[in-house]
C-alpha cells in the first residue's frame, strides 16, 4: 500500500511517498519512495504581519497542485496533510485552505502543537533504544518546538514551545519564553534517568550529514556547541559558500543550533541521535493506523 504525508511548515513544505509492506512479520517495512521538500517560508510573513502574503499563498497552492499530481503518477491509495505553527498563527488561514481545497482537493488540518509532539513520537525511536536512559525528543520547526520526554518507557512530559528559528530570527521571542522553557524541561526531567535526546528536524539532519558520522552515532552537545559558535561567527554568505548551505537552510541552521544546546543542557543530556525522522514520518505512521482501523479516524 502507498501511503502520502503532507507536512506545511513554518519554513517549508514536504511530501512523503511512503510503501507499507507487510511480509507476515508483526511490524511491516516502510520504504520511503519519494521526499519533496519546497521552502515556502510562510513564517516569514506570518510571524510578522499575522497573514500570509498573496505571494506566498500563491506559492503554497502551486506547490499542492504540484505534490498532488506526484501523488497521483504514484497511485497513493491514502494522504494525511497537515499544517503547523505558521498555518496556526495566520489570521486568513481559513480563507487559504478553502482555496487550497478548491484547488487541489487536498483537505489540510491545522494541528495543535502537542497533536504535532505526538506525531514525531509516533515514529517510537525511544523503543528501539536501551533501558537504562529517559529520552527527550526535541523537534525544531521555523515557528515552535515541540518537546516529549519518556522515562521507564512513559511519557512523563510533553509541550510545544513557540520557540522557532524563523521567529528568533525576526527577534519575536521573548526572555520570559525561554525561562518558561528552562523551568518546566529541568522541572520533567529532574530525578529520572539520565537523559539521552532524539533530534528531528531538517536543521538538526543537516549537522549530522555535516558531522561525517555513521548513521545510528550520536552527536555530543559539544559538537553541536563546535558547530553554533563556527557557523554564528561567519556571514550567511560564508555558511552558503564554505558550508555548502542552501540559503534558506544557512539562516535557520544558527537559531536551531541554539535551541537544541539550551534544551539538551536543560535536560542534562550529554549526546543526541538523530534518527532522520520528522512530522511527515509520524503522519505516515498515524496514516497507516488509520487505516488499518487500528485508531479512531
Amino acid at each position: 500500500m502507498k501511503l502520502a504525508a503532507i507536512d506545511i511548515g513554518s519554513n517549508a513544505a514536504r511530501l512523503l511517498i511512503t510503501e507499507v509492506v507487510e511480509n507476515g512479520t508483526a511490524k511491516p517495512e516502510f520504504n520511503k519512495m519519494n521526499l519533496i521538500r519546497v521552502p515556502l517560508r510562510l513564517g516569514f510573513d506570518v510571524f510578522e504581519n499575522k497573514l500570509i502574503s498573496k505571494e506566498k499563498s500563491d506559492m503554497l497552492v502551486q506547490t499542492l497542485k504540484a505534490f498532488r499530481h506526484l501523488i497521483n503518477a504514484y497511485r497513493v491509495d491514502a494522504i494525511k496533510a497537515c499544517a503547523t505553527s505558521a498555518m496556526r498563527d495566520a489570521l486568513n488561514a481559513k480563507e487559504i485552505l478553502e482555496t487550497v481545497k478548491q484547488e487541489t482537493g487536498l483537505d489540510i488540518d491545522v494541528i495543535s502543537g502537542d497533536t504535532e509532539a505526538n506525531l514525531v513520537y509516533e515514529n517510537h525511536v525511544a523503543e528501539n533504544m536501551d533501558k537504562e536512559h529517559s529520552y527527550m525528543y526535541i523537534d525544531v520547526g521555523g515557528g515552535s518546538t515541540e518537546t516529549s520526554f519518556f522515562s521507564n518507557g512513559i511519557l512523563v512530559f510533553k509541550k510545544s514551545y513557540n520557540i522557532g528559528t524563523i521567529r528568533l530570527l525576526k527577534k519575536m521571542v521573548p526572555e520570559n519564553d525561554w525561562e518558561e522553557m528552562k523551568e518546566e524541561i529541568k522541572n520533567a526531567t529532574r530525578g529520572h534517568k539520565k537523559v539521552v535526546a532524539i533530534g528531528s528536524g531538517g536543521n538538526i539532519n543537516k549537522v549530522f550529514s555535516m558531522s561525517k558520522r555513521k548513521d545510528g552515532k550520536s552527536l555530543p552537545l559539544e559538537l553541536l556547541r563546535d558547530y553554533y559558535k563556527e557557523l554564528d561567527a561567519v556571514t550567511l554568505e560564508d555558511r552558503i559558500t564554505k558550508y555548502s548551505l542552501r540559503e534558506d537552510r544557512a539562516d535557520v541552521i544558527v537559531p536551531a543550533l541554539l535551541i537544541y544546546i539550551n534544551i539538551m543542557r536543560w535536560a542534562g543530556a550529554e549526546e543526541i541521535y538523530v534518527p532522520k525522522i520528522g512530522l511527515a514520518d509520524g503522519l505516515i505512521q498515524h496514516l497507516w493506523e488509520e487505516v488499518k482501523g487500528t485508531v479512531k479516524l
